[in-house]
């Protein structure tokens, strides 16, 4: 599949400024090391970049966090994020101890045979994320409550702005919380802004895939994962004035050919379309809002200046894994733990080639460390695009 890149300038012109490049990240749970692995390989190819406007969803937040917290530049950054990742493991993310994950599945059980009833158990997800909270909280200093890198970065004028979405449960609106210099908000019916100082809080809550991850209260209200209902992932960059957006999907390409493919025989089992389920929420979003983009700029191309309304024309390039990350996350079940590896397969992935559901808790060094490597790779067979957007000459 050809790549997805809208470019604003039919002459090659520079732009003005650097202040209008833009990163956006995209969820996918554990495949988003393949992002860490992506940056890596950026940072080698241009050590001394930066972003000033950084935007994650989901597990991609917590990337995006990290680079706009970050005092060094590229380089440095995606360095210190890859050896996050590859420091982290299932239990640093959720409790999967035996007794831990029975107690759960039994206060599930009970309320779903409750009928309703008052004296039915309270249930928030199926795991307990606190080790991935306590891991947040270690490698984000916080100073009264918020991450300190993200307004030191500001007030050094290396970071314009930084947001990261949620969804707000009690009114199903997606909520984007922004920090920068001179922020204006936007709001529509289903998605509005609003200005914080961010905190780990935040970003466990856009990080809280639904049901398995519990909610998060901000602010008197409780929200999770960003992803499910952000039909405008490109949005917040966009209103926080890029003009360039580099974002990288972890939703593999496919061809026609492995479109038709089918992953499973029979009867789908829970897996499947539990992973079917998820791709359509989180991941498939970023392809049509690009789409959207694509179209929108071959409209303005044929408009005069003075008929666009304010409308721009936008450079976009989106980075998507090179190899399928769903098919590839089969070999690595057998690394889960014992008790959480026996819920997998009850839901059966082992009945589908492809269970993209298991590859986003698959939170396991080896399987974390391939897409990292998967993510270098594609940074450098992807540099003559990349310089293209960054309308700079690739490094010798």
């Amino acid at each position: 599949m050809e790549p997805t890149r809208n470019t604003g300038t039919e002459d090659g012109r520079e732009r003005s400024g650097a202040g209008d490049l833009a990163l956006v990240l995209g969820g996918g749970g554990a495949r988003a090391a393949y992002q860490a692995g992506f940056l890596r390989g950026l940072g080698r190819a241009w050590p001394e970049l930066r972003f000033p406007v950084v935007t994650g969803i989901s597990a991609g937040a917590i990337n995006a966090v990290h680079l706009a917290a970050h005092r060094g530049p590229l380089a440095a950054a995606a360095g210190d994020l890859v050896d996050l990742w590859s420091a982290l493991s299932i239990d640093r993310v959720f409790r999967v101890d035996t007794a831990c994950l029975a107690r759960n599945l039994l206060r599930w059980a009970v309320r779903l045979v409750s009928g309703g009833s008052a004296l039915a158990p309270q249930v928030r997800g199926l795991v307990d994320t606190g080790p991935l909270d306590d891991f947040l909280r270690r490698v984000l200093p916080a100073r009264d409550g918020e991450i300190a890198g993200i307004g030191d970065n500001l007030e050094r004028g290396v970071l314009r702005a930084f947001a990261l979405s949620t969804l707000d449960y009690a009114t199903g609106r997606t909520v984007t919380w922004v920090q920068g210099r001179d922020i204006t908000t936007w709001e529509r019916p289903h998605r509005r802004s609003r200005q914080a100082r961010i905190t780990v809080d935040h970003v466990m809550a856009s990080a809280a895939l639904p049901l398995l991850f519990p909610a998060v209260e901000l602010d008197g209200s409780w929200y999770g994962d960003g992803g499910v209902r952000q039909s405008a992932p490109l949005s917040p960059a966009l209103h926080l004035g890029a003009s360039r957006i580099l974002t990288v999907s972890t939703r593999y390409p496919r061809t026609f050919a492995e479109a038709d493919r089918a992953a499973t025989r029979g009867y789908p089992p829970p897996a499947q379309v539990l992973g079917n389920l998820l791709n359509a929420i989180f991941l498939d979003v970023v392809d049509q809002d690009a789409l959207r983009l694509e179209r929108l700029n071959l409209l303005l191309r044929e408009l005069p200046e003075e008929k666009r309304h304010g409308l721009k024309p936008i450079d976009l390039l989106v980075i998507r894994p090179s190899q399928d990350l769903g098919r590839l996350v089969s070999g690595y079940e057998g690394e889960l733990p014992r008790g959480f590896r026996f819920l997998t397969r009850s839901l059966g992935t082992r009945e589908t080639a492809s269970p993209d559901f298991l590859s986003l808790v698959m939170f396991q060094p080896e399987y974390l460390r391939r897409l990292i490597e998967i993510g270098e790779a594609d940074a450098e067979a992807r540099r003559e695009e990349i310089a293209a957007l960054l309308q700079s000459s690739a490094p010798p």
